[in-house]
C-alpha cells in the first residue's frame, strides 16, 4: 500500500478540445482501408528555426494539393511535399476499424496507404506566435480543414520556456489521462522532448493514428484521443493533450522505434521482437550471395540487410530531424531557446530474462535452435554503437566541442537506454554480448549463453564520463517504465520520468530483478547497478508500508510527469491518481539544474 503526501497545486483550465478523433470502418471484403473525408491527424510541428517551421499532417488519401493558411488572417500560404509511408501495415494484433479481437479481420500484415504532408512557413520572427490551419484537397475535390492552431519559430535565447519531459507512451492505459493532465496543470507548452517508445511496433499504422481502444500516439499527444479508463469500478474517458500542434515535438529512438526481420506472415508484433545483428544478417548474405543477389547489385545487397536485420524507417519517414554531415537523423542535436538539445541513439533490443529449455532471452538461446543460427537472438544486441571510436561516439566528441553546445545555458543530452535507474532494463551492461558455446564431447552444441561484462559497459565506461566533462546539466532518458532521479558526485543530473501509461516496478530492498546464477558476471537484482543512490522526490514523496519516504513512482494507478522551466532553471515533476479522477495533481518534486563541477 502506498500512502500519498497532500502537497497540491491549483487545477488550471483545461484545454477546450475541438475536433473529433477519426475512426475507420472496416471490412472483411476491404483490403485497403477506404480514405475518410478526415485528416488522419491534426497537424504537427518540426525542425523549428530562427524564421520557420515545418507543419505536418498525415491523411489516407493521396489528394492532388496541400497546403498551411497562415497569419493573422490565414491569407498566406505554404504548399506541402507529400509521401508515401513505406512499411505501414496492419495485422492480425491491430485494434484498428471492426476489429476487436486477434485474427478477426486480418490474418497477416496488410498494407496501409498512408501519405505525409510537410509544408515549411518561413518569414517567421523570433518570439511572435501566429495562426495556422492545414488544408488537403482530395480527388474528388473535397476541401479538408484542420482546427486553427499557433506556430513560433525556434525561441530566441533568454525566452522562458516550458519544456515537456516524457517517454514511453506505447499505448499504455494511463497515457491519455497523463498527457490530458500536463495541459490542464501548466498549459500550452513550448516544447516535447519525448525519450522513445512512442509506439509498441512503428510498422503498425493504427498505433500512431487511429487504434480502436483510443490510445493512439497522435490521438493522445493532440488532444484526441478517447481512453476509457476504469479504476475502482469508476471509468473516466480521457482525450489526451493538445500538444504537438502548437510545440515542436523532438523524439529519441527506443528499442520499440526499431522494427526486426521482414515477414509476409508473421504478425507484427514478432517482427518487431525478431530483430537480427547487422554482422549475422552479412553472414547470412555472404553465404547465399549468388542466389540472392547474382548481379551484385549494390542496392539489392542492402535491401536484403535491412529487411533481414533491423531497421527504423517508419519512425525516420514519420518525423523530420535534423541531418549530419555523416551518418542519418537517428542521433541530432538542436539549439532550443537557451536549451542545447543533444539527442542519442542508445538502444538495445529487449529480450526476456527467462532461462527456459526453449526462451531465446536475454542470457541464452533457445534449446530448439541450438543447431539453426538463423534462429538465434544474439542475446540484446545493440542497434547502433555508442563505444568509443564508434561513429556516434565520435560525432557526440565534436558536438560537445560545438560553439553552440559550448555556449548554452542549458546543456541537456536524451537518450533512451538508462544510465541510472531502479528499474529492471538496466540490467544486463550495456555492451555486446559475450557469445559462450557450450559443447559435448562429439562437438555437439549443448548449450548457448550470453555474458554482458559490467566493465565493458558504454554507457558507464564510455559515454558517462564524456558527457561529465562537457559539464552536461541533465541526462534524460526511459525504457523502465517509473520516476527516479539521481545525481552524480560532480553534480550532472540523471532524470527517469517514463511512469506515464504504467510501470513495471522499482526493484530496491526485497524485490528483485530476475537475474541469472551460475553465469560468470554477477547481474545486481537490487539498486543501481552503476552505483547511484536514487533522490527521494524534494516536495511531496510517495511513502512506503513503513512511512519512509519511496525515491521512486512505480505505479499502474499514478501517472507522473516533469517539466524543465526555462526561466526559472528547474525541472518540476507532478503525479496524478488516475484511481482518484476527480482529485488534483500533485508537485512532488523539484531541482535546479547548475553547472556540474569540473
Amino acid at each position: 500500500m502506498v500512502k500519498r503526501s497532500s502537497r497540491r497545486i491549483p487545477k488550471t483550465a483545461s484545454v477546450v478540445l475541438t475536433s473529433l478523433i477519426v475512426v475507420f470502418a472496416l471490412s472483411i471484403s476491404q483490403a485497403l482501408m477506404p480514405s475518410p473525408p478526415l485528416l488522419l491527424t491534426e497537424p504537427f510541428l518540426q525542425l523549428p528555426t530562427e524564421t520557420s517551421v515545418k507543419v505536418v499532417w498525415f491523411t489516407e488519401f493521396a489528394g492532388f494539393r496541400h497546403l498551411v493558411t497562415y497569419g493573422s488572417k490565414l491569407n498566406q500560404k505554404a504548399i506541402a511535399t507529400t509521401t508515401q509511408l513505406t512499411r505501414t501495415q496492419e495485422d492480425q494484433n491491430s485494434k484498428v476499424g471492426e476489429q476487436t479481437e486477434t485474427g478477426q479481420i486480418y490474418q497477416q500484415p496488410i498494407k496501409r496507404h498512408i501519405w505525409r504532408h510537410e509544408a515549411e512557413v518561413t518569414g517567421l520572427i523570433p518570439g511572435d506566435r501566429i495562426s495556422y490551419r492545414v488544408t488537403s484537397l482530395r480527388e474528388d475535390n473535397q476541401s479538408v480543414n484542420s482546427e486553427v492552431f499557433t506556430l513560433a519559430a525556434t525561441p530566441p535565447p533568454g525566452t522562458p520556456l516550458k519544456i515537456l519531459l516524457t517517454s514511453d507512451y506505447q499505448l499504455m492505459p494511463m497515457t491519455a489521462a497523463n498527457l490530458q493532465k500536463v495541459v490542464e496543470t501548466v498549459g500550452q507548452v513550448d516544447a516535447v522532448f519525448h525519450a522513445g517508445d512512442l509506439v509498441n511496433v512503428p510498422d503498425r499504422a493504427s498505433e500512431w493514428f487511429d487504434d480502436n481502444r483510443g490510445g493512439a500516439f497522435f490521438p493522445v499527444i493532440q488532444g484526441r484521443a478517447n481512453y476509457e479508463l476504469k479504476k475502482n469500478g469508476v471509468k473516466t474517458l480521457y482525450k489526451g493533450g493538445e500538444l504537438i500542434q502548437h510545440a515542436p515535438l523532438f523524439p529519441t529512438i527506443g528499442n520499440h522505434e526499431v522494427m526486426g526481420r521482414v515477414s509476409s506472415s508473421n504478425s507484427l508484433s514478432d517482427q518487431l521482437n525478431d530483430a537480427y545483428p547487422r554482422h549475422a544478417a552479412e553472414a547470412l548474405y555472404t553465404k547465399n550471395a549468388q542466389q540472392l543477389n547474382p548481379t551484385n547489385d549494390a542496392t539489392v545487397r542492402e535491401a536484403w540487410l535491412k529487411d533481414n536485420s533491423f531497421n527504423t524507417d517508419t519512425y525516420n519517414e514519420i518525423f523530420t530531424l535534423p541531418q549530419k554531415d555523416q551518418g542519418n537523423e537517428n542521433y541530432y542535436a538542436v539549439t532550443f531557446g537557451d536549451v542545447r538539445l543533444v539527442v542519442l541513439y542508445v538502444t538495445n533490443i529487449w529480450r526476456n530474462p527467462s532461462l527456459e529449455a526453449n526462451a531465446r532471452g536475454r542470457y541464452k538461446e533457445s534449446e530448439q535452435d541450438l543447431n539453426n543460427p538463423a534462429q538465434w537472438g544474439y542475446g540484446q544486441h545493440i542497434f547502433e554503437p555508442i563505444a568509443k571510436g564508434s561513429p556516434q561516439y565520435t560525432w557526440l566528441e565534436q558536438e560537445l566541442n560545438s560553439p553552440e553546445f559550448q555556449q548554452a545555458k542549458y546543456k541537456i543530452v536524451m537518450l533512451h537506454h538508462p544510465p541510472h535507474t531502479l528499474g529492471d532494463n538496466i540490467v544486463p551492461a550495456y555492451t555486446d554480448p559475450v557469445q559462450k558455446i557450450e559443447r559435448d564431447e562429439d562437438g555437439e552444441i549443448r548449450a548457448i549463453r550470453y555474458e554482458y561484462p559490467q566493465d565493458k559497459d558504454y554507457i558507464s565506461q564510455d559515454l558517462l564520463p564524456l558527457l561529465e566533462s562537457a559539464q552536461v546539466q541533465l541526462v534524460f532518458f526511459g525504457h523502465s517504465h517509473l520516476w527516479n532521479r539521481f545525481l552524480s558526485p560532480k553534480g550532472m543530473h540523471f532524470l527517469e520520468t517514463s511512469n506515464v501509461g504504467n510501470s513495471y516496478g522499482a526493484f530496491l530492498g526485497d524485490k528483485e530483478r530476475p537475474v541469472p546464477t551460475g553465469y560468470s558476471e554477477r547481474y545486481v537484482a537490487t539498486g543501481d547497478p552503476n552505483g547511484l543512490e536514487a533522490i527521494a522526490p524534494s516536495i511531496a514523496p510517495l511513502v512506503g508500508e513503513d512511512n519512509q519516504p519511496l525515491p521512486y513512482i512505480a505505479s499502474n494507478d499514478i501517472t507522473a510527469f516533469s517539466i524543465l522551466d526555462t526561466g526559472a532553471g528547474t525541472v518540476t515533476s507532478y503525479y496524478f491518481d488516475t484511481q482518484k479522477p476527480k482529485s488534483e495533481v500533485v508537485k512532488f518534486d523539484q531541482f535546479k539544474l547548475t553547472t556540474p563541477l569540473e
